[in-house]
């Protein structure tokens, strides 16, 4: 058995090779792209002809160098760069760190623990569309929220009455489109009830605009502290400027969570997913791609693909299927 580590970068990839008594047999450096994969190829087969005697350790359970990996017939231990750290505590104290040391500790820690991690599984492809699809959505609402609580932060700041008429829900539509057009205090007093209900229209409210407004109306125009007037048109600059990014970043997301949902529908786990208790429709896919591609078929999946029933469940489904948020009919 052959164990194999691989410490990867951008230009190059440092690859150690060790057998199951934990002597290096090998030691070199490889580029990026075809010609560093062949020689990785050639470079194990000098030792074992079997791709099955292969185990190879990376800090990373995707990308080319992982796929053809992969489909050569290695096995892949994705290894989290965390565990690689307290790994290389166990054979030192110095915190040295390099990438040739660095691929030692991958294929010793494959050779003795690789029990404690998952192996990377190889997927169709439209198993692994899904699963970059779901991780990019989830970066880009993880990156809307970094840009909300950056914006409520700066609304602390000179604008309260924002605060007040919205809370913490500031990627809103209707939040959005109120703080887009009053960004600064005198703006937010100077809009009239009949005007914020045209903005919460235009943000998608059907029901009660009116009723809503006045609401908002009165918290914008509530007594407050106020910062010089310099000083809130240059804050109400940055405003505009992050709701505009924030506008932006929930449209793609919305566009993306379609495509999401398009390419989920299709794969033949979609409908076992989709009957589990107390799991979100919107988290279905990310939780899929998460976990049915790095490691087996739980007993639920396997049961179910196999019968082609769904997985038994301590309570039933809802008698409408659920969506996803922006969809639906009722516009939840």
């Amino acid at each position: 058995m052959l164990h194999v580590g691989i410490d990867w970068a951008e230009a190059h990839h440092d690859v150690c090779v060790m057998d199951h008594e934990g002597h290096v047999l090998a030691r070199q450096r490889i580029a990026e792209g075809l010609a560093g994969v062949g020689r990785l190829h050639q470079l194990l087969a000098e030792h074992t002809p079997d791709p099955d005697q292969v185990v190879v350790g990376i800090e990373t359970d995707r990308g080319l160098l992982v796929g053809w990996l992969v489909a050569a017939g290695y096995q892949v231990i994705a290894v989290n760069p965390k565990a690689t750290d307290r790994y290389r505590d166990r054979h030192g104290q110095s915190g040295a760190k390099s990438d040739s040391a660095d691929a030692k500790v991958l294929a010793d820690l494959v050779r003795t623990d690789r029990h404690n991690h998952r192996p990377v599984a190889g997927d169709s492809d439209l198993a692994e569309a899904v699963k970059v699809l779901a991780r990019s959505h989830q970066n880009l609402v993880w990156t809307r929220q970094r840009q909300v609580n950056q914006l409520r932060s700066l609304l602390r700041e000179f604008y309260p009455g924002a605060l007040a008429a919205f809370g913490t829900d500031l990627a809103h539509p209707e939040a959005l489109a109120v703080l887009a057009a009053a960004p600064t205090p005198e703006l937010g007093r100077g809009l009239p009830d009949d005007h914020l209900a045209e903005l919460l229209g235009q943000a998608g409210r059907q029901r009660g605009r009116h009723r809503r407004a006045a609401r908002l109306g009165q918290a914008l125009r509530a007594p407050q502290l106020a910062a010089p007037a310099g000083l809130a048109d240059a804050y109400g600059a940055t405003v505009a400027a992050l709701v505009a990014v924030t506008a932006a970043l929930s449209a793609q997301i919305s566009t993306l969570e379609a495509t999401l949902a398009a390419r989920f529908e299709q794969h033949p786990d979609a409908k076992i997913l989709r009957v589990c208790p107390d799991l979100a429709w919107s988290w279905a896919p990310g939780c899929w791609a998460s976990s049915a591609t790095t490691r087996p078929a739980t007993p639920m999946l396997r049961r179910a693909r196999t019968t082609g029933e769904p997985p038994r469940s301590p309570r039933p489904p809802a008698s409408t299927p659920p969506c996803w948020p922006g969809t639906c009919a009722t516009g939840g």
